[in-house]
């Protein structure tokens, strides 16, 4: 098993997270949150979460996605939480 320090040195680095194909990510437009659909479960993604999930296209490495983030709300500490929980997506296997 990989430590957690190491888990988040490489999704500090140049991963560029992408949904596994057996997830979506869908807005549920009468509760007014984001989901990520898997194949027997439903996740709902509270906060700026749906956001981030967005940014992971496969294109924009982790530093991109951080970068994008602090433009769109600068007063926000996303350097410190989005690759945490960029890594937790990773363990749990909705991304890639």
């Amino acid at each position: 098993m990989t430590a957690p320090d190491t888990v988040r040195e490489d999704v500090r680095r140049a991963w560029r997270p992408v949904l596994v194909r057996s997830v979506l990510l869908r807005h549920d437009r009468v509760r007014g949150v984001d989901l990520l659909v898997l194949p027997e479960r439903v996740v709902v993604l509270r906060g700026a979460a749906g956001e981030i999930v967005a940014l992971c296209d496969g294109e924009r490495d982790v530093p991109a996605i951080v970068t994008e983030l602090a433009h769109r709300h600068p007063d926000a500490p996303v350097a410190e939480e989005v690759p945490p929980f960029l890594a937790r997506l990773r363990a749990e296997g909705w991304l890639r």
